[in-house]
This record gives structure tokens, C-alpha cells and sequence, in this order.
């Protein structure tokens, strides 16, 4: 079997898949975030946090339940890496750095999990189960939850109140997230992934040493950093480590995790506004744009431009023979346009316009499916920008899912996509403009932009994924990636819960014949186009700076 025919039926095998989980998970999860009933457990968290899940929110209270939580989660993080060396399993790893502490803390609890150290010599078991696998489950919980409370101001009417964010918060993790995790961490030790807490221990002999191994519980953390679009791995080596993900099929089944609740929170959608064809709307246009970046990066990276790619069958450097450039290539489109950020082969090895392809995910702000949660409320911000926009081609006011999209609802919708792009655009140019931080980057030229272009669309954009050639663990870009990645999970959820306020105050208006039919495929070219071309102004010309003068370059 030729690698190119490997890649397509891995590709088609994972559709088949998606959508044969797409129907039930996502009438799951619309009866999770529906039901009135709480579980046993349930009721014991809630007393032992003190909220009372029957109380309903709006959108202000809402967002300080998001922010206060969110807080907490950073400074518990924090202090539990600052005094590791005091901690029981800490494997003899001493305390983590202030600056260091900082960035993790603010990384995976904002959905981030970016990683400027040496997982597997930097952090115990303590911190490793006791923090950061914690920060995996509720992190992805409020970003669904988040993203629930946006299609509940469609789906409410005459009331501000948006729902309970200690309820979405505890439901999500209990009724979705942990049960998922624990079937996917039984087949991943199935298929090799190692689930311990040894210590370290020396293996084999090279070159007249050996070499140290530490194990830990890597399957299940494993299973939720991609289930839930966190992306952390336990080994500096992320997933393309053998003990993370051994071999093909546990590569393609992880990739199935990445994407399975974000294409089915669609389905969440539609049932949850009682309209399921305006979900498949949404889900057409992820689709279209998952399935065009797929089959693209692939097209790259098995361009033969070469003798050496000849030999390799394609561009080999930075990929595991195991995975080869097909499963790499899926890999690396699906971690990012998700917040994953996982990765299984180094992103700086790629060709200049596959690398190009994997900042550009991030770039069109993770929507295609994108992070849990954030994915869905971020494409439906985008569906308001191009129903604003077709109304402004026939000059009547624009209406979605029965709701004005008036000037209040526009600003908000403006203000959330230009805070990413603010945050990468001024970072970037602040750290290119400034003498220490250009010290950090390995290459030269095109590609050492890209480096710091990369690392600051990742932190913003909450992916992770880094491009494997900048040495990020400076107090510099520790401080200030760390900023970016707050600054981009919390700012936009401002105006994702202000939106939704707003709408769920509405009275909704009846369709009309001069109404866009937002359920039909002309409005999904529409939006793939509006998702194209606003990212294509505002990035374009950073792009054509790094990743697009390198492959015109080659």
C-alpha cells in the first residue's frame, strides 16, 4: 500500500468514525446541560463548594463563576509547582522557577498547555495527576460550559439568565468528560500507552551510559489532554513518545478524541435551539474547512521536491516512521484548528507552506471544529459576522435563529475577533523588535519569524503546540506567553457571555421571506468565506513574512 493511499483511508476511517459518535454524543450532551435532575455525586460537590446549582445566572454573575474558578484553579496550580520539592512523588525534581510556575499555572488552566520544560524532568507525580490532569477535565468544562450558555441566549427568550455556571461546570466534567476519559484510557493501555507510578529507572546502554525513564499515569492523562483539547504531554516528546502513543492506531484513535466533542457539540447545538438542520450548518462548514486543510497539508509534505523526499517518500524529517506523513500530516491539521495543541511530529520540520497551514488553523481562531466548547461558540460569533454581513448586501437589519443581530450585538461580536489577533500581532512585533527575545530563536531569517510568530499564535489562540525551534523558557517569553494565553481564553469569553445576555433578553422575531436561511448551504459558503477572508486581512501579511516566504523560498 502506497503512504499516500495509507493517508486518504486513515482519513476516510476517521469521518466514518466522527460520524458514527456525532448523533448520540450529541444528544448526550444536550441532555446533560438540559436536565433537571442532579446526580449524587453532583449534589456532594456542590455542597462541598458551596453553590447552589438551582439558582439561574446572568451573564454577569455567570462570568465571575468563570473567573473566580478560574483564578482559584491558577493559584492552586501554581503553589502546588512552587513547593513540589516538599511534595510526596515528586521523584526528587526540585521546585519549579516562579516565572515557569506561572506560565504552567496559566497554561493548562487556560485550556493552553503550553510547555517551555521537560515534562518527564520537570514534574512529579503529585503535580503531574494531583495538578495538571485536574486543570485537563475542568479547564475543557468551562469551555463548554461557556459555549452552552451562548446557545441558550438563542435558544431563551425575554430573560437574561443564562443557566448555572457551578452546574455546567460539574455536569460536564461528570456526566461527559470522565466517562469518556475512562473508556479511552482502557483502550490506549490496550494498545501500549503505560499507566504506573514507578519511579525513575535506567535502561538499556548507549554508548557506554544508560539512559533514565520515569513512568506515571500517562494513558489517562493522555486520553483527556486530547478529549479535551488540552494537549500537555506527559513527556517532553508529547505524543510522538511510544508511552504516550505507540503506534498507528492508537494515533488515529487519538485523533478521533480530538475532534469527537467538538464536531458533536453541533448536534448539542441544534437540539438545544430546537433546530438540529441549523447545527448540520455549523457542522458543514467545519467539515469543509477540516477536510480542505487535511487533504492540503497532505498534498505538501508528500510533494516530492527532491532526491532526498524521493527516497523518504515525501517529507520525512520531524515525523515518526510509525505514523509517516499521513498520520502526521492529520495529526498536525486536527491539533490545529483545535485548541489541542498536542502533536505528534515537530511542526518546525515541516515543509514552509505545510508549517504555514498549521499557524493558519490556529489563525482562523480554532473553529473548524475547534477547542471544546470555544470551537462552537467561536464559529457562531463568526456566523453573526456573516449574517451582518449579508444583511448589509440587501440593507435590512440581519437576523439569526429568529435574533436582531443589532449594534450592540455586532460590537460585541467585533471586539471577540480582534482581541487574538491584537494579542499575537503586538507580542510578535514587540519580541522581534526587542534584542533578548530574537536570542531565543534557533534559525534565521523566514523561518526564525516563524518561530516567534508561531509561539505567540499558539499561546493566544490557547493551542500549545509549539514549532519545536524557539527556546521558550526565558523569563521573557515564560512572562509574556503566559499573559497572552490569560488574555486570550478570558477576554473573549467577556463578550461571549455579554452576546449571549443580551440575545437571551431578545424577543424573537418571526422569519420572514427576506430572512437568510441560515440552514442551508449557501449561508455555509458564506461563512467559510467570511472565516477565510477576515483571517486572510488580518494575518496575511505576517504570513507572507515567515511561512509564505520560506515555501516560495524552497
Amino acid at each position: 500500500m502506497s503512504p499516500v493511499l495509507a493517508g486518504v483511508l486513515q482519513l476516510l476511517a476517521l469521518v466514518v468514525a466522527l460520524g458514527l459518535a456525532y448523533r448520540p454524543l450529541g444528544d448526550h450532551m444536550a441532555r446533560v446541560y438540559s436536565s433537571n435532575r442532579h446526580l449524587r455525586v453532583e449534589k456532594w460537590i456542590y455542597k462541598a463548594i458551596g453553590a447552589n446549582p438551582t439558582t439561574e445566572m446572568r451573564w454577569p454573575a455567570y462570568l465571575r463563576g468563570v473567573l473566580a474558578f478560574s483564578a482559584v484553579s491558577v493559584l492552586f496550580l501554581y503553589l502546588m509547582q512552587r513547593v513540589q520539592g516538599s511534595l510526596p512523588g515528586s521523584l526528587g525534581f526540585s521546585s519549579i522557577d516562579p516565572d515557569q510556575a506561572f506560565n504552567t499555572a496559566a497554561s493548562f488552566v487556560a485550556n493552553t498547555n503550553w510547555q517551555s520544560y521537560y515534562g518527564e524532568q520537570a514534574m512529579g507525580h503529585v503535580v503531574q495527576t494531583g495538578g495538571l490532569a485536574v486543570q485537563n477535565f475542568v479547564s475543557a468544562a468551562v469551555g463548554m460550559a461557556v459555549a452552552v450558555a451562548l446557545v441558550r441566549g438563542f435558544a431563551r427568550a425575554r430573560t437574561g439568565e443564562l443557566g448555572n455556571f457551578w452546574s455546567d461546570l460539574v455536569r460536564g466534567t461528570v456526566r461527559i468528560l470522565i466517562p469518556i476519559a475512562v473508556i479511552g484510557a482502557l483502550v490506549l493501555v490496550a494498545c501500549g500507552a503505560i499507566q504506573n507510578f514507578s519511579g525513575i529507572h535506567e535502561v538499556g546502554q548507549f554508548n557506554g551510559g544508560t539512559q533514565q525513564w520515569n513512568g506515571g499515569a500517562v494513558a489517562s492523562q493522555e486520553v483527556i489532554k486530547e478529549l479535551g483539547t488540552n494537549g500537555g504531554g506527559y513527556f517532553n516528546a508529547n505524543s510522538a513518545h511510544p508511552f504516550e502513543n505507540p503506534n498507528p492506531l492508537s494515533n488515529l484513535f487519538e485523533i478521533f478524541l480530538i475532534l469527537v466533542i467538538p464536531f458533536a457539540l453541533t448536534r448539542t447545538f441544534g437540539k438545544m435551539v430546537g433546530n438540529v438542520k441549523q447545527g448540520y450548518a455549523i457542522l458543514a462548514t467545519m467539515g469543509v474547512i477540516w477536510l480542505g486543510f487535511s487533504a492540503l497539508m497532505m498534498w505538501t509534505e508528500f510533494a516530492h521536491n527532491g532526491p532526498a523526499f524521493d527516497i523518504a517518500g515525501g517529507a520525512m524529517e520531524g515525523k515518526e516512521n510509525r505514523f509517516g506523513i499521513g498520520g502526521s500530516s492529520i495529526f498536525a491539521v486536527a491539533t490545529t484548528l483545535t485548541s489541542t495543541g498536542a502533536v505528534n511530529s515537530f511542526h518546525s520540520s515541516y515543509t514552509g507552506f505545510g508549517g504555514g497551514i498549521t499557524m493558519l488553523g490556529m489563525q482562523l481562531g480554532e473553529i473548524a471544529p475547534g477547542g471544546v466548547g470555544s470551537g462552537l461558540y467561536g464559529m457562531l460569533i463568526m456566523a453573526i459576522i456573516a449574517v451582518f454581513i449579508a444583511g448589509l448586501m440587501v440593507g435590512r437589519t440581519p437576523e439569526y435563529l429568529g435574533k436582531k443581530i443589532g449594534t450592540r450585538q455586532i460590537k460585541f461580536a467585533a471586539c471577540y475577533i480582534l482581541i487574538t489577533p491584537a494579542l499575537v500581532l503586538c507580542f510578535t512585533a514587540v519580541a522581534m523588535a526587542l534584542p533578548t527575545p530574537g536570542n531565543s530563536m534557533t534559525n534565521s531569517g523566514a523561518h526564525g519569524f516563524s518561530e516567534i510568530l508561531y509561539a505567540y499564535t499558539s499561546g493566544a489562540n490557547n493551542n500549545g503546540s509549539a514549532f519545536a525551534g524557539l527556546n521558550a523558557d526565558t523569563q521573557w517569553f515564560n512572562t509574556t506567553i503566559g499573559i497572552a494565553m490569560l488574555l486570550g481564553r478570558f477576554l473573549p469569553m467577556v463578550f461571549v457571555l455579554a452576546l449571549a445576555g443580551s440575545l437571551a433578553e431578545q424577543k424573537p422575531v418571526p422569519a420572514t421571506v427576506g430572512t437568510l436561511g441560515t440552514q442551508k448551504p449557501l449561508f455555509s459558503g458564506l461563512l467559510v468565506g467570511t472565516i477565510l477572508i477576515i483571517t486572510g486581512l488580518t494575518y496575511f501579511p505576517a504570513l507572507a513574512l515567515g511561512p509564505l516566504a520560506e515555501g516560495l523560498a524552497s
